[in-house]
């Protein structure tokens, strides 16, 4: 796994603040939820990884430059 550099864990911050609603388009676990599936935000850790609640009641997140998903709606 690649870990991104501050300034990029700080666009991502930038680019997805807590609220916003995204759809997962795919997700490298044996456990993710469906691709298509929607979530909230809850946060962007230090190794840039996407904390989201999604509506199936999973929580995992999405690890950067591994998995992938769209903005839905900003929370902005």
């Amino acid at each position: 796994m690649n870990f991104p550099n501050r300034e990029t864990v700080e666009e991502l911050r930038r680019t997805y603040p807590e609220g916003t609603l995204v759809e997962l388009v795919r997700m490298n676990d044996d456990y993710a939820p469906p691709p298509g599936t929607r979530g909230t935000v809850l946060y962007v850790d230090d190794i840039g990884t996407v904390h989201v609640r999604w509506s199936t009641g999973s929580s995992l997140g999405i690890a950067y430059g591994e998995d992938e998903c769209r903005i839905i709606k900003n929370s902005k």
